[in-house]
């Protein structure tokens, strides 16, 4: 049996079985109904597939070839220990790394619990309020950061944004990629009083700078507030255990990474970014919140708060682009800190500090200067020879950091004392082992108490803290459990071999910024990546670097928006986008600089080919770029999208094809070859990088030749273009590399065959799953001969409107069933988008299928009045144990119904921890952070372990 073969859910025969259902003889002659032959394109040119065995050896061979060196460079990266406990039953398990974005909150509790644990880190520590449940990484967060203050200054005279010169280079490249489309100017100063003025709307200040100084805060955030500006800090969270809070020196504004709470380098990520803010910015704070509501029986339940900040329903007005965030990452930071605790971490956070002022302190006794006096874990060592210091250090197995005139050195959790004897006697002085005092002066130390919540203290022994991971695993959902029948966003295997190399040390520990020869390997993975990324494809170039499909989206529009700006079409500013697009496109849109124009889908759910004409000529001389999902977001291949692309053409426009469903495509038609001028495509999607509960996920762009020039730059990359016409889109290089050996590692094993098949039979388990449900439920859009895509949406609205059941009634009462809802109301208000992806059995398929049958039989017993419109097992669902044994029940139907509605649920029940949540009760009475100790005494039992 090959890789493949395990890789596909239905058998063989099993796929004969459907295929015989729908009336067909082969995968072949399906494909042949179903994609339009103009844009058929079978050939994949990529190394024969190999069994799990040769491809982990190829893997470790890879590998093998980096030679990461103890890694003190700093600039926002750092190593870290992940304690085994949180690596196994966390980062490594299935039940988190496989479970979606918590959008259905009542089988989410479990990561809904750890994120808002991870936000009560964040405003802990910064002193804000208010904190997300994470961003992509530190530059992106401080751009967010950026655009946020904007927001809040309201004043659209003010559009400068200074920079204090001492931030990480990363963070100010994605800073100024990020400004200049939407016109904000960045002021890049040593002197930030002196660059106020009237037409500042903020300032970013580090918190400790990028040398490693301890900057004086306080007064340059007077300023600032003086001048009418707001205050961004860039705070590390592990300096923010010993000095004072961001917000007690005048922060509006704090952003940072996760990363050392935890969370190996990964060459550069997945890391959770953060973001907190005062309480004035709630309802404009980008990403996603979690807070606290009720549930229908006012027990305490955890949901994302305040959903109109989504871009599925603001689009265009939307004030972020970003969709996943780095949710597996939160939660494996939130962990860190549980086990730790306060106590644990400032231990770790004076550790630290001391061992760099102990270096500092052999350095000056050796007759070294020093570039700066107070720092927490970074000094700076002027010397006339900064590369003899480096490589002196390097002969002994650590990377620091050169300057032109310095050596800069981090210490992190790692750093042994042998390890500060040996790289004090490579810089040429001796540690005396005398464990010299801190030099932090008192009125630089924290007094301020954080994480004094029972969480953060009642979980000490790896006993507790192992059952509080598989306790709030067990509360949700996940692709471990049953199948998760989302439209659009696939939830497909994340095979063991995948995943395993994740967390090999020679990746996880690399640092992005080391020297060329300690990453040999890992830069190899990445340009094969690259290569068979291009070949499935079609185009020209790959770039890795978008870490999410909303960065992907953005760093696609900018290679457009730089190619007509080389091209002197200044002017090309529209953007169309069909109204059936995902929310995140016309966001994206206008993060690049342009305007968006909305194109008509007609009563089949195609692009209107007339309107699209009849906007492509009114804008064309304006005209930029179309955006269209291909196959488009009803879930049918378009006849005419090569014609799309003719259109635009004609009409001076780039093509921009959203590669979210490129799942459907692979190994039968490649978007470069019938039209498209570039796509991003999502990892986390086609290519089985886990969604992690919401992240992380990867979002390649991929273009044509001609816009190979405008793909993402870098300026800490040695092998970039240092005068790439577009910047940096993410803070590390290569985007979240420590989770691209899972694509490579699919992509490697199922070679071409194996990836044509996958998508074959993806659509023939999408088109079973309609014909399964379509006597039941009437399927809103097919192409011809009535087939579907990857997905099928299932219309509710008729149902809704003859007995009040609504699509939400529906998602909520196959919890009852032991299965997560798919995809509510998008693309279509009122409907259901369900994608059974290629991995999921006939078993499985016929299981979700049941469940669906059966709950349409409870609506007819809605509308023949057997159960009143107000009091059945669809709008009650789901029900929860505790309902259940309750000793009165007053339902007009029995409990049995209520929990066993078919007879196999029983075998393996899922339990919902909470019942229905009030939505709107959460958004009136935010609470996203963890309650104080007193308020777990007036909590429910269940939920006092959680926060």
């Amino acid at each position: 049996m090959t890789f493949a073969d395990r890789h596909l859910g239905p058998s063989e025969a099993d796929q004969q079985r459907m295929l015989d259902g729908l009336g067909f003889g082969s995968l072949d002659e399906l494909v042949a109904a179903a994609v339009p032959s103009s844009i058929r394109d079978d050939e994949l040119d990529l190394p024969p597939a190999v069994d799990e065995t040769a491809m982990l050896a190829e893997l470790r061979s890879l590998a093998d070839r980096n030679q990461p060196r103890k890694a003190l460079i700093g600039l926002g990266y750092h190593g870290t220990i992940t304690p085994a406990v949180i690596r196994r039953n966390v980062l490594e398990n299935p039940a988190w790394y496989t479970a979606y974005t918590p959008y259905q909150p009542e089988i989410s509790q479990g990561r809904l619990e750890a994120l808002l644990a991870f936000q009560t880190v964040i405003t802990e520590l910064t002193g804000l309020p208010l904190a997300n449940a994470s961003m992509l990484d530190e530059g992106t967060a401080a751009a967010e950061g950026m655009t946020l203050a904007h927001r809040l200054v309201k004043d659209d005279a003010r559009n400068r944004f200074v920079v204090h010169a001492d931030t990480h280079p990363q963070t100010v490249a994605v800073i100024a990629t990020r400004a200049e489309p939407l016109g904000l100017d960045v002021t890049v100063t040593d002197d930030v009083p002196a660059a106020l003025a009237d037409d500042c709307f903020a300032v970013l200040l580090s918190y400790p700078g990028s040398s490693g100084e301890l900057h004086d805060l306080g007064p340059l955030a007077a300023a600032a507030h003086d001048s009418g500006a707001r205050v961004v800090v860039a705070a590390d969270p592990l300096a923010m255990c010993l000095l004072p809070s961001p917000a007690s020196l005048g922060a509006d504004v704090v952003v940072g990474s996760a990363q050392r709470f935890g969370v190996p380098m990964f060459f550069g990520g997945p890391h959770a970014g953060f973001l907190a803010a005062s309480d004035d910015a709630k309802r404009l704070l980008p990403g996603r919140l979690v807070g606290t509501s009720l549930d229908r029986h006012g027990r305490p339940a955890n949901r994302l708060a305040l959903q109109t900040r989504e871009q599925h329903i603001r689009r265009e007005r939307a004030t972020s682009n970003i969709c996943t965030a780095q949710v597996l990452l939160a939660n494996v930071a939130a962990f860190w800190a549980i086990h730790h605790g306060p106590e644990g971490l400032r231990a770790i956070a004076e550790e630290v500090h001391g061992k760099a002022a102990r270096l500092a302190a052999a350095a000056i006794d050796a007759g070294m200067e020093l570039t700066h006096d107070r720092f927490f874990d970074t000094i700076g060592i002027a010397t006339p020879d900064p590369a003899g210091l480096v490589a002196a250090a390097a002969d002994a197995g650590f990377s620091i950091r050169p300057g032109e005139d310095r050596v800069t050195i981090a210490f992190d959790q790692t750093v042994t004392d042998d390890d500060l004897v040996a790289l004090a006697g490579a810089l040429g002085c001796s540690i005396d082992g005398d464990a010299r005092a801190a030099v932090l002066p008192e009125d630089a130390r924290r007094s301020e108490p954080f994480l004094q919540q029972e969480l953060f203290s009642a979980y000490r022994s790896e006993t507790e803290l192992m059952r509080l991971a598989r306790r709030w695993a067990q509360y949700d959902i996940a692709l471990d459990r049953s199948m998760i029948p989302l439209g659009s966003c696939t939830m497909k295997l994340n095979a063991a071999a995948e995943m395993e190399p994740v967390t090999w040390p020679a990746f996880a520990n690399l640092h992005p910024f080391a020297p060329l020869d300690e990453s040999a390997g890992s830069r190899e993975l990445i340009a094969q990546l690259e290569d068979w990324l291009a070949v499935i494809t079609g185009y020209d170039q790959v770039s890795v670097q978008p870490n999410a499909g909303s960065q992907g989206e953005l760093a696609g529009l900018l290679a457009i928006r730089g190619w007509h700006l080389a091209n002197g079409d200044t002017g090309r500013v529209t953007c169309l986008i069909p109204g059936s697009a995902h929310g995140t496109n016309a966001a994206s849109a206008v993060m690049a600089g342009m305007e968006v124009v909305v194109v008509a889908t007609s009563d089949n759910g195609d692009i209107d080919l007339v309107d699209l004409e009849q906007k492509a000529k009114e804008h064309q001389d304006t005209l930029a770029a179309l955006m269209v999902t291909y196959p488009s977001t009803h879930g049918v291949f378009e006849e005419g999208i090569t014609r799309v692309c003719e259109i635009i053409h004609e009409h001076g426009g780039q093509v921009y094809l959203d590669g979210a469903n490129l799942n459907a495509l692979v190994g039968l038609a490649r978007p470069g070859r019938f039209g498209a001028d570039v796509s991003h495509l999502n990892l986390h999607k086609t290519f089985c990088i886990p969604h992690g509960g919401g992240g992380p996920g990867v979002g390649p762009v991929a273009v044509r030749a001609h816009l190979a020039p405008f793909l993402p730059g870098h300026p800490l990359d040695p092998e970039a273009d240092p005068d790439a016409p577009v910047g940096a889109v993410s803070a590390a290089p290569h985007g979240s590399p420590g989770v691209l050996p899972i694509s490579w590692s699919y992509i490697r094993m199922m070679g071409a065959d194996g990836l044509r098949r996958a998508t074959q039979v993806a659509l023939l388990n999408a088109n079973h799953v309609a014909a399964r449900l379509k006597g039941h439920y009437e399927i809103l859009f097919t192409g011809p001969g009535g087939l579907v895509a990857h997905e099928c949406i299932v219309d509710i609205r008729p149902l809704d409107q003859a007995t009040g059941i609504t699509n939400e009634d529906i998602a909520k009462r196959l919890i009852d069933y032991g299965f997560h809802a798919p995809t509510m109301s998008f693309p279509v208000p009122g409907t259901l988008m369900i994608e059974p992806t290629e991995s999921e059995s006939l078993r499985e398929l016929d299981r979700f299928c049941d469940a669906m049958i059966a709950i349409r039989a409870e609506i007819d017993q809605v509308a023949d009045g057997t159960w009143p419109a107000d009091d059945n097992p669809l709008v009650n669902a789901p029900h929860t144990a505790i309902e259940l044994l309750a000793d009165e029940w007053t339902h007009p139907y029995s409990r049995e119904r209520a929990a066993h509605p078919l007879p196999w649920v029983a075998a393996d029940k899922y339990w919902p921890p909470v019942s229905r949540i009030q939505q709107a009760h959460g958004d009136r009475h935010l609470v996203c952070a963890c309650p104080p100790v007193d308020a777990y005494a007036h909590a429910g039992d269940e939920h006092k372990s959680g926060g």
